[in-house]
């Protein structure tokens, strides 16, 4: 049951940028393509501490689907993103933001979008990326 001031409830996606790139299968194939460039990647990798990249995959399929309109099962299952603090533990260079961004562009291309949506998602993508470089070391 719904509950009424519940911001996680909404049950139709219809109008919202989640269901028009295609809903759940399009935020999974998205994260499945990126991951597959991040397991074998030298720099990302090591930034993902279980061996299975499965939860990883999980936990920013969620995301991702809930900030583009999608169920709101992050914030039921892990509270507000947090994704500057999510990030500290990891040296977030321009070195690794350029790698993650290239393999998100592999699931982005993936997906074959309309040009509105991708650019849409896109920069939003170089927008997260940009801002969790927490360092300039190497």
């Amino acid at each position: 049951m719904l509950k009424v001031n519940d911001p996680f409830a909404q049950e139709d996606y219809a109008n919202t940028f989640y269901a028009e790139i295609g809903g759940h299968e399009a935020f999974v194939k998205l994260v499945d393509v990126f991951y597959e460039g991040v397991a074998e990647d030298p720099v990302l990798r090591p930034m993902y501490p279980e061996q299975d990249l499965g939860p990883a995959r999980r936990r920013l399929t969620m995301f991702l689907e809930q900030y583009w309109g999608g169920p709101g099962t992050y914030s039921q299952e892990r509270g507000h993103p947090r994704l500057r603090m999510r990030h500290v533990p990891f040296k977030v260079n321009p070195e690794a933001r350029d790698r993650w961004l290239h393999h998100m562009r592999a699931g982005v291309d993936a997906l074959h979008l309309s040009p509105l949506h991708e650019a849409t998602l896109w920069d939003y993508l170089e927008r997260a990326a940009h801002s969790l470089v927490n360092t300039f070391d190497y």
